[in-house]
């Protein structure tokens, strides 16, 4: 045997070392591990670590990259939250959480992991249970996260999101097919609640005197509470910002103070009409109640911010505004 062989035989025998270091090197990260060490890892700085050199180089001059320092620390806001949570280097299942004084748990599912070279599409769908038994929901969304290798570690490229509808699915039919009705039938409360409350009364249909008087008194209320809410608009001359219909937060164009019947100006076989709103904020208004064609020969209403309401017997709205008496 030749002097060579003797010694590097003499070697491997004598310092196991040299032949047990490729043994025990290290395994490279998956992108399935490099994706929930982005995401969960509770070491600042992991998010960034992940994403594209371009993308962070960007984010860096933008000033925005200290606003992701955040998502590096998901794991930790989530204990602190009390939630309990797992992760899954190999499975089915990549994560799981789950909420005690719930109890709903959430799972996120690797419906696909395509590894093709220097790519990994990982495809997750997500489960939610209720007191331990799923919950259906008619759309079924999935979420791919497409990493690639850059310098030798797994970055995050793309994240695509897809929604399936199952048409076809009994039960998934079956829960449509309540909810719709479900709302139908509240829809169909809500109308006739409305109704009830805020029905205008026709046209057709003459007030007395009486109620002409509630009906521009429940103007100059609204009016001046309309002012006071709104005092970079002051009083206002069109009578549907005042309305209450719809829903929402009410606002300028819709305060929610007077029902719907009363802001169309037609009632009681009258035409209620707002005018002359001077200033900005506006600080004076005239308001009119003048009968239409079939109540002629009715007295005409009027008055102003000032609150007194006056009347003319000639059924004209200028000769009230300019030289009415005080309503009886």
């Amino acid at each position: 045997m030749r002097k060579l062989d003797v010694i590097a035989i003499s070697l491997i025998l004598c310092c196991p070392s040299l032949w047990g270091k490729s043994a025990t090197q290290e395994t490279p990260q998956t992108a399935r591990q490099a994706l929930l060490e982005m995401f969960f890892s509770k070491t600042s700085g992991t998010f960034m670590k992940h994403l594209p050199a371009i993308t962070r180089t960007t984010l860096e001059k933008s000033g925005a990259l200290a606003n992701l320092q955040q998502y590096s620390l998901l794991a930790g806001q989530m204990q602190a939250q009390g939630k309990n949570f797992q992760t899954f280097e190999t499975g089915s299942i990549l994560l799981s959480t789950e909420d005690p004084k719930t109890g709903q748990k959430v799972e996120a599912i690797v419906e696909n992991d395509a590894l093709q070279g220097d790519q990994d599409d990982i495809e997750l769908s997500f489960v939610t249970y209720k007191d331990g038994q799923p919950q259906r929901t008619p759309f079924m969304p999935r979420t791919t996260f497409s990493m690639k290798i850059e310098s030798g570690i797994w970055k995050l490229y793309e994240i695509s999101l897809t929604v399936h509808l199952p048409l076809a699915d009994p039960d998934l039919l079956k829960n449509i097919s309540e909810n719709m009705k479900a709302r139908a039938a509240a829809g169909t409360s809500q109308i006739q609640s409305q109704s009830q409350i805020e029905a205008p009364t026709p046209t057709r249909t003459f007030g007395s005197d009486a109620n002409i008087l509630a009906a521009m008194r429940t103007i100059l209320t609204a009016e001046v509470t309309y002012a006071t809410t709104y005092r970079g608009v002051g009083y206002t001359c069109t009578l549907s910002d005042l309305d209450g219909f719809g829903g929402g937060e009410a606002n300028e164009h819709q305060a929610m103070l007077i029902n719907s019947g009363l802001a169309s100006g037609k009632r009681y076989g009258y035409v209620f009409t707002l005018s002359s709103c001077s200033g900005a904020p506006a600080a004076s208004f005239h308001l009119t109640a003048a009968p239409n064609g079939e109540s002629y020969g009715r007295r005409v209403f009027c008055t102003d911010q000032s609150g007194v309401i006056r009347s003319s017997s000639d059924g004209n709205a200028a000769t009230c505004l300019s030289s009415g008496t005080p309503a009886q």
